[in-house]
């Protein structure tokens, strides 16, 4: 999609199809988000198959829905692919969970998620960045974008402690997962691919923690650490140790990649902003914050009002699904200056790249700090990156993001 929207484009709300995944893969929708969080901050949608779903733009509305658990549940399902059909994980898997249950796993899992518990990770995940990028040491054009997607799950595999000859296979089924019907992972109808894709990632990782349970050997990885908590009144069921583990390789994986490649071309395009960090590495924290806004891989998230809830614009009715655009918050004019402009320097960044509410992102500190350090390398690595092919985005409508990006990389001399 396009990161920068085409000015002055007209847009007419009543032809627009929020849910239609060419929206994020080929269109411009910052102009769209503009208009609705203007004219229609409260948007309803009807899909021809009757489905029903209600969107929100506004930065305060985006909140207010992600933050509200009681007026807003996740227990019915919280992406897009999912609306209209309750989820069957609901309870068990963390991302489809409300508190109080939400809290008592969150609470058991995430001390090994901080940003302290994380910097201990840190060799591990600059190892795995330079492994990486050694490759394009060599000069000639690399995809950036396809071989982003290997690199989550060299740290997080690393972390959970599932063996590298599997890592590729589940970089593909999460494809499946967050893109059904992108070319790229597609296996006929959406429903179908999801099935497949839901069906395998689950038996996978089921074996894989019968299989830790039998060696009944106890081990330092994220994956012994959920088996071995306690939450609540008692210890997880394997169930759920499944669910979890699922969600945090989801998570992952499904963002990202696409926020590396997006912030990349990013700096391409905006190169009096790439020559800031060039000259002073010590703006590359900054970056990253400004990327996550500007990029917003996780485009939306979906709840499922409780009861009759107003917002901006007119009243949810109970049981009907919300939208929460992220990607639109992001640039709301009431939070940021100048939102459409790209600025390393950026002050204060409340961006929701990471959700808002019980549900902000469990891995953030090691998403920050895998983010912060692929750009240190690529830096000190790199005097040059240049766009060498036209890039292709993925075609989904939940993920924004980016399948192919062909670059050309200049290493430096010394290197």
């Amino acid at each position: 999609m396009r990161l920068t929207p085409e000015a002055g484009r007209p847009v007419a709300l009543g032809s627009i199809d929020l849910f239609d995944p060419d929206l994020l893969a080929s269109g411009d929708p910052h102009s769209v988000w503009d208009v609705m969080r203007s004219e229609a901050p409260l948007h309803r949608q009807v899909l021809p198959d009757g489905r029903v779903f209600w969107s929100v733009t506004r930065y305060e509305d985006v909140c207010r829905v992600l933050g509200d658990h009681r007026a807003f549940t996740s227990e019915r399902g919280t992406v897009f692919t999912q609306l209209g059909a309750d989820d069957i994980a609901a309870g068990k898997l963390l991302t489809s969970t409300d508190p109080p249950r939400h809290t008592e796993v969150r609470r058991a899992i995430g001390g090994r998620l901080t940003a302290r518990a994380v910097a201990h990770w840190q060799d591990l995940v600059r190892r795995a960045v330079v492994r990486f990028l050694e490759p394009a040491l060599d000069g000639g054009c690399w995809d950036l974008a396809e071989r982003a997607q290997q690199l989550p799950l060299i740290i997080a595999g690393s972390l959970l402690g599932i063996p590298e000859s599997d890592w590729e296979k589940l970089v593909q089924l999460t494809g499946m997962v967050t893109a059904p019907s992108d070319p790229m992972f597609g296996l006929g109808s959406e429903a179908a691919t999801l099935a497949i894709a839901h069906h395998e990632i689950f038996d996978y990782l089921s074996d894989l923690v019968r299989r830790r349970r039998s060696a009944g050997t106890g081990g330092d990885s994220l994956l012994d650490h959920l088996m071995t908590v306690r939450a609540g009144a008692g210890p997880l069921p394997d169930e759920e140790v499944v669910y979890d583990s699922y969600s945090l390789i989801l998570g992952a994986n499904a963002t990202t990649p696409h926020t590396l490649s997006g912030i990349v071309l990013t700096l391409v395009e905006w190169p009096e902003q790439c020559d800031k960090v060039r000259a002073d590495p010590s703006l590359i924290p900054s970056m990253v914050e400004e990327g996550l806004r500007w990029t917003s891989a996780a485009c939306n998230f979906m709840r499922y009002a409780t009861v009759d809830t107003r917002l901006t614009g007119g009243t949810v009715p109970a049981g009907e699904a919300v939208v929460a655009w992220i990607a639109s918050a992001n640039r709301d004019e009431s939070q940021f200056t100048d939102p459409h402009t790209f600025d390393v320097t950026r002050g204060e960044n409340r961006h929701v790249a990471f959700g808002f509410g019980p549900h902000y992102c469990i891995g953030a500190p090691l998403a920050r700090m895998t983010a912060r350090i692929f750009f240190e390398e690529l830096f000190r690595l790199f005097w040059s990156i240049e766009i060498d092919g036209e890039p292709q985005h993925l075609r989904s409508n939940f993920i924004a993001g980016m399948t192919h990006l062909p670059v050309v990389t200049r290493k430096r001399a010394q290197v």
